[in-house]
This record gives C-alpha cells, sequence and structure tokens, in this order.
C-alpha cells in the first residue's frame, strides 16, 4: 500500500490498516521529515511511504523479503529503513506507552494489544524403544591391562 492510496481510506479503514490514527500518522510524518536529513541520492520511496512501510513491518508481522516486493525494494532496503525511521521515532521521544505505574494508577481503558508471535511449538521425533540399543554387560568388551 502506497501512501497515494491512503486519503481515500476512512478514518475507520485508516487506523485498521496501518495501527494508527489519521493525526497519530501526520506527527509521526512530521517528526520523521523534521528528524531525517535530504543528502545524496533522493530515496526511491518517499517519508511517507518510508513511515508506512514501517508501520506494515510493526503490524502486519511480515518478512522484510515481502514488504520489500510489496514496495518494490530489496529486503537490505527495507532494513535499513525500518531500523532509521525507528530510530527518528525513539528519539523524538513522542511516542511512547505509558509506564506501569500510570497504568495502575489510572483507570483508563488502553487500545493497545500485544500478540507474542514469536514462541511456535517445534515438531521433535517422539523416543520409542526399537531407537534405543540395549546391551548386556557380558556382551561388552573390558580392556585388559
Amino acid at each position: 500500500m502506497r501512501y497515494e492510496t491512503i486519503p481515500t481510506l476512512s478514518d475507520a479503514d485508516f487506523k485498521r490498516s496501518t495501527g494508527v490514527q489519521r493525526p497519530t500518522f501526520d506527527l509521526m510524518l512530521a517528526v520523521v521529515e523534521h528528524g531525517l536529513r535530504d543528502f545524496g541520492r533522493p530515496p526511491k520511496l518517499s517519508r511517507a511511504d518510508q513511515l508506512l512501510m514501517t508501520l506494515m513491518y510493526w503490524r502486519e508481522y511480515r518478512t522484510e523479503f515481502h514488504i520489500g516486493l510489496s514496495y518494490g525494494v530489496s529486503e537490505s532496503t527495507v532494513c535499513r529503513t525500518v531500523r532509521k525511521i525507528e530510530n527518528t521515532l525513539l528519539t523524538s521521544n513522542q511516542f511512547h506507552l505509558p509506564g506501569k505505574k500510570i497504568l495502575h494508577a489510572s483507570e483508563a481503558v488502553l487500545e493497545i494489544v500485544v500478540i507474542d508471535a514469536t514462541e511456535q511449538p517445534i515438531e521433535r521425533p517422539q523416543k520409542d524403544n526399537a531407537s534405543t540399543i540395549v546391551a548386556k554387560r557380558s556382551v561388552t568388551r573390558k580392556k585388559h591391562r
């Protein structure tokens, strides 16, 4: 999804697709445009597309390879761009989750859902009696000194 298709979305669809509300996205875009310098060859993606790509990486948990295919860039470019946008947003100190004390003190309902998608069970072969070798002591040889 490119930035050109975003204005046609309703506010609810925008939130569903990016994970943030439109005013938050505009604030993020202003921080990214102010925080990143322009030098050298112009990038293939605009700053808005770079921010959308980062939000897609966070929201959809797709691989860098697949995001790169969607935007027409290499996976190393996706990695560099996501890291650059993340660092810019972190150093601005405008976007952070509330701390533990504030959450316990306030009665506010948050709209945050955290999903741990990294743990997946690994199938391992089951041990059975046929795979183990049993030998009697009398059969094993001892070295004589």
